[in-house]
């Protein structure tokens, strides 16, 4: 997601008549967690009304590689936190953006034609690897769990 120095990727929304939306994005990776600023547009709407969320790589030049994370999306309320992320990343401070945070319930990570151990088939078929987040999979009425949250759980038990 961050081939080319800042985040660049395709986000998947939810449109209000349950057809998806996609647009490019520029996610922040930080150790707190997967972010986004997004302006006032449909896909802010989309992420407002049904947080549900996909986020894609934009493929590299050099390979077919390729990343996928999908889960819920809702808007940072900490002003501290905002100011921290929008000075770290560069966020336009006159630009109508808010910032969301995404829980991330499954990841997908896909190389193709690598001959190092443990990655891809050497005759180029792909390997991939999965990870799922069997909590953040599940439905629930309550707000998901931020990701920083949930590692620091997990490292707990």
């Amino acid at each position: 997601m961050q081939q080319y120095g800042p985040g660049f990727g395709y986000l998947a929304t939810v449109r209000a008549d349950g057809g998806p939306r996609v647009h490019p994005v520029s996610p922040v990776i930080t150790d707190d967690g997967l972010f986004c600023f997004v302006i006032d547009s449909p896909k802010r709407r989309d992420l407002e009304r049904d947080g549900r969320y996909a986020l894609h790589s934009f493929p590299p030049e050099e390979s077919d590689d390729e990343a996928y994370v999908a889960g819920r999306a809702w808007p940072v309320t900490d002003d501290a936190t905002v100011a921290r992320l929008a000075l770290a990343a560069r966020a336009a401070p006159l630009a109508d953006w808010r910032l969301f945070e995404f829980s991330v319930d499954v990841a997908m990570l896909s190389r193709r034609g690598h001959s190092s151990a443990g990655s891809a088939d050497p005759v180029g078929g792909p390997a991939v690897q999965v990870w799922l987040d069997p909590v953040g999979a599940t439905p629930q009425a309550q707000r998901p769990v931020p990701l920083a949250a949930a590692h620091s759980a997990r490292r707990a038990a």
